[in-house]
């Protein structure tokens, strides 16, 4: 399968290797699992959903080239095209595989967008854990759908208001709990 089609196809939104995966991309996968979002990192660019595929790279030789190295292609697709922190996602993604072994080419793209969908059922858990609230599973119908209350993470009264649409990063808007004061970030859905 192309690149293009893995990176829009079926694939979108994976977390992981499909069963019965190449041992090299078993290993660039768990690579990736470790690598975390400088922006939040409380989550990894698996769990974010960013990392659309991992694919086996075959040179003929199977080298990498020439170094001893295994050759995979990674694609990232950004939380948003002009995201500040891509550069270092990619230098960081790099930097895991070539730890595990593997020689890499990274791939941004841009199309389809991100959204907040492929955010993994783990890395749901894990924003909520720390306090910001993660976005709802709904689909793009987010976007227009009317606000539903939003609950504090520390109270959990829906009790709410946000305060600023943007918060420690774009990605994020600021909102406040009336019953407790307590200021908490919510994941906006794009």
């Amino acid at each position: 399968m192309a690149h293009a089609e893995q990176a829009g196809g079926a694939n979108a939104g994976c977390w992981g290797p499909e069963p019965g995966a190449d041992p090299r991309v078993l290993t660039a996968w768990a690579a990736l699992a470790g690598v975390m979002d400088p922006e939040i990192p409380v989550l990894s660019v698996v769990d974010l959903g960013i990392v659309r595929s991992v694919v086996r790279d075959d040179d003929g030789g199977g080298d990498g080239g020439g170094d001893g190295r295994l050759a995979v292609t990674v694609t990232v697709t950004p939380t948003y095209s002009g995201c500040p922190a891509t550069g270092v996602i990619v230098l960081e993604v790099e930097t895991a595989l070539a730890r595990a072994g593997l020689d890499a080419t990274v791939r941004v793209v841009i199309a389809p967008p991100w959204t907040t969908d492929w955010i993994s059922e783990t890395g749901r858990a894990k924003l909520a854990e720390v306090g910001i609230v993660p976005p709802p599973a709904a689909g793009k119908r987010a976007l227009t759908a009317p606000q539903e209350a939003i609950a504090c993470p520390l109270c959990g009264s829906t009790d709410t208001a946000q305060i600023s649409r943007f918060g420690s990063t774009a990605c994020k808007a600021l909102h406040r709990c009336n019953a407790c004061l307590e200021p908490f970030d919510v994941f906006k859905c794009h």
